[in-house]
C-alpha cells in the first residue's frame, strides 16, 4: 500500500458523519423556535386570558340563551339582552360601593380629628397607655408627616390610575364582544366543527361541549347560591353590630368573598373592616371576629355540600384547583379553575370501563350501611 493510499484511507476514517450536521441544524431549528414560541407565548398571553374568559362567559350565559330562544327571542337579540343585563347589574353594584365609600371617606376626612381622639381614647383605656391625642392629630397634619406625603404620593397617580381603568374597559368591552359572537353565533360554529369530524366523533365533541356548558352553571349556581347564604348571614352580623352600610357590605362580602376563591373572603372582609373601624375599633375587631367564624363555617359545612350537589366535584379537587389556578393566573385562574376541574373530573370519571366496588371498611359508606340495614328490617332510630 502507497504513502497516498494510507494517506487518503486515513482522511475517510477521520470524516464527520452525515448525521451530525442534521442534528446540528435540527437543534438550533429547534432553539430558535422554542425561543420564538416564548416570546409569541408571553406577548399574547393577556389576550388568551380575555379569550378564556371570553368563553367562561359564553359557556356560563348559553343555558339561558337557548331557554330564550324556545321562548321566540332571536339568538343575537337574547345574547345582547342578557350580556346588556349583566353589565347594567354590575354597574350599579360598583356604582353603589363606590357611593358608600365616598361618602364614608368623606365623613372621615371631615371627622378625623374627632375620629383620632376616639381612638386613642380606646386604646388608652384598653392598654392602659398614655397616647396624647393632640400630638397624634399634630402628626397626622404635619405637612412633612408620613401620612400627607402618602396622600400627596396617591393624588400624583391619579392619572395612572385613570389611563389603568381605561385599559379595563376596553378589555372588558372586548370580553364581552367574544362571548357575544361565541354564544349568538354558537350552532353554526358547531355545526363547522362537527362538519370536519366522522359522527362518532361528532357526539364526542358535542357531549364535551354540553358538559362544559353544565359544569359551568353549575359552577355559577354554586357561587351564586353561598354568595345569597353568605351576604345574608352578613348583614344579620353587620346590623347587629351597628356597622356602617350593612346591607351594601353584606352584598359586597358575599359576591367577593364567593367568586374569588381562596383569598376572596380576607379581601372582602377589608372594606367593612375599615368602615367599622372609622365608627369604632370595638366594633371592626366583633367584624374581624363574625368573617373568621363564618369562614370556618362555610368551608367545612356549607360549600363541601352545596359544591358537591352543583358542581359533583370533590372538595379537595375544588380546593387544590382554586390554588393551582391562582398559581398559574392570578385570581381570574382561581375563578376558572373550578368548572374546569369539573369537567376533567367528570371526563375522567365517564372514561374507561368501572366496575363494582368490593365491600371492605375502607370504602363502605355510612349512608349505604344504613339503607342497608333499614332494607333488611333491623333499622332503628338512633335516638
Amino acid at each position: 500500500m502507497t504513502d497516498a493510499q494510507d494517506s487518503g484511507s486515513l482522511d475517510n476514517g477521520r470524516r464527520m458523519p452525515r448525521w451530525v450536521p442534521r442534528a446540528i441544524a435540527l437543534f438550533w431549528l429547534g432553539y430558535l423556535a422554542t425561543f420564538v414560541g416564548r416570546f409569541t407565548f408571553h406577548r399574547l398571553s393577556n389576550l388568551l386570558i380575555l379569550l378564556l374568559v371570553g368563553l367562561f362567559i359564553a359557556l356560563a350565559l348559553e343555558p339561558a340563551v337557548n331557554k330564550m330562544v324556545v321562548r321566540g327571542f332571536k339568538r343575537g337579540s337574547a345574547t345582547a339582552l342578557l350580556i346588556v343585563a349583566v353589565v347594567l347589574a354590575v354597574l350599579v353594584f360598583i356604582g353603589a360601593m363606590g357611593t358608600v365609600v365616598t361618602q364614608q371617606v368623606a365623613d372621615l376626612l371631615s371627622n378625623s380629628e374627632q375620629y383620632v381622639n376616639d381612638t386613642v381614647k380606646i386604646i388608652n383605656d384598653t392598654f392602659n397607655s398614655n397616647i396624647d391625642p393632640a400630638a397624634v392629630n399634630e402628626r397626622i397634619a404635619d405637612p412633612n408627616g408620613p401620612v400627607q406625603k402618602f396622600i400627596d404620593a396617591q393624588q400624583d397617580n391619579v392619572f395612572r390610575v385613570s389611563v389603568q381603568a381605561l385599559g379595563v374597559i376596553f378589555q372588558g368591552f372586548s370580553v364581552l364582544l367574544f362571548s357575544f359572537y361565541l354564544v349568538a353565533d354558537g350552532p353554526r360554529l358547531r355545526r363547522s366543527i362537527c362538519s370536519r369530524l366522522r359522527p362518532e366523533r361528532q357526539r364526542t365533541v358535542l357531549d364535551a361541549w354540553e358538559l362544559a356548558i353544565t359544569k359551568t352553571g353549575g359552577f355559577l349556581y354554586s357561587r351564586a347560591l353561598l354568595a345569597v347564604v353568605s351576604a345574608f348571614f352578613h348583614w344579620i352580623a353587620l346590623q347587629a353590630i351597628g356597622a356602617p352600610a350593612p346591607i351594601a357590605m353584606a352584598i359586597w362580602v358575599g359576591l367577593v368573598s364567593q367568586f374569588l376563591p381562596v383569598i376572596g373572603t380576607y379581601l372582602a372582609g377589608v372594606l367593612p373592616v375599615l368602615l367599622a373601624f372609622i365608627e369604632s375599633p370595638i366594633d371592626a375587631l366583633a367584624v374581624i371576629g363574625f368573617i373568621l367564624v363564618y369562614q370556618q363555617i362555610e368551608n367545612y359545612l356549607l360549600a363541601p355540600r352545596i359544591t358537591a350537589r352543583t358542581l359533583e366535584l370533590h372538595p379537595a379537587l375544588a380546593f387544590g384547583g382554586a390554588l393551582a389556578g391562582g398559581a398559574v393566573l392570578g385570581p381570574i385562574g382561581a375563578i376558572l379553575a373550578l368548572p374546569a376541574v369539573a369537567m376533567a373530573q367528570a371526563l375522567i370519571s365517564a372514561w374507561g370501563v368501572r366496575h363494582e366496588v368490593i365491600d371492605d371498611p375502607l370504602t363502605t359508606l355510612q349512608e349505604k350501611k344504613q339503607r342497608k340495614r333499614k332494607s333488611a328490617g333491623g333499622w332503628k332510630d338512633p335516638s
